[in-house]
């Protein structure tokens, strides 16, 4: 399979140490991901650097040069503050921004979210779920608003439902990675915040070994969506409630 990357919670306070050193990565081997930019990060797990401290005076322009190099950039929830508990339409989490609120109070949100990247010159139409959570009244206000393109869901390749466009995450990369032969394609989800060294080697270890098989972002976006129906659907809702609870068991043996 051919393989894409994604960076979620990108934000002004993020480590821009490992963020940086990560794309130092990418720029090695020529991997351009995208990126889920936070709106208004009100998430405390997410600050982590002061913003006197931070390396790139200009977080917004910072972006808009990331796009001229060929990256893509997702709009990552609004403000990454989990308000239900619901698991929503993908449940690989029983937490969520989203899932469960009223249409109204997700669109409103979403609304503001989206004009916030274009106050700073960022346009896009692609959404990233905070924890991979969402449900159908978020894909209706997403629509509404001109998103076209969700990063979440599993499959070999981008794939319709209700209307949106989804570009699917790795269900297991170990997986991915052992079967060079399968053809399709697959997104790798990175959060460099929480990434220690022996993450930072794994990587590179996976790059210098997969060139063949790394697609930038971009090119995933120009792929023809497949058409799923109910049994599509409903298998990947399934294999989703498995790795959750398999994290779930994994968690609970620690």
């Amino acid at each position: 399979m051919k393989i894409s990357i994604r960076m979620d919670d990108i934000t002004p306070d993020m480590d821009w140490e490992k963020f940086l050193r990560f794309k130092e990565l990418c720029d090695r081997y020529q991997v351009r991901p995208l990126v889920g930019v936070v709106p208004d990060n009100r998430d405390a797990c997410l600050h982590i650097t002061e913003p006197e401290a931070a390396p790139i005076n200009d977080f917004w322009n910072y972006l808009t040069d990331l796009e001229k190099e060929g990256w893509c950039i997702a709009q990552h929830g609004v403000t990454h503050i989990y308000t239900t508990k619901r698991m929503g339409c993908f449940p690989l989490n029983r937490l969520s921004e989203f899932a469960g609120i009223a249409y109204g109070k997700q669109y409103e949100a979403l609304k503001r979210g989206r004009d916030i990247l274009r106050e700073h010159g960022i346009r896009t139409d692609m959404f990233m779920a905070p924890a991979h959570s969402f449900d159908r009244n978020t894909i209706r206000a997403l629509k509404k608003l001109g998103f076209r393109r969700m990063t979440d869901g599993f499959g070999d390749r981008p794939y319709l439902r209700q209307g949106m466009i989804f570009y699917p995450i790795s269900y297991r990369q170990e997986s991915v990675l052992a079967n060079r032969g399968k053809k399709g394609y697959t997104t790798f989800v990175v959060h460099t915040n929480t990434m220690n060294d022996r993450d930072f080697e794994r990587y590179e270890q996976l790059f210098a070994e997969n060139r063949d098989r790394l697609l930038s972002y971009a090119e995933l976006l120009g792929l023809e969506p497949a058409k799923r129906g109910l049994f599509g659907n409903g298998k990947e809702y399934l294999m989703a409630i498995v790795k959750y609870l398999l994290v779930c068991l994994r968690g609970s043996k620690r």
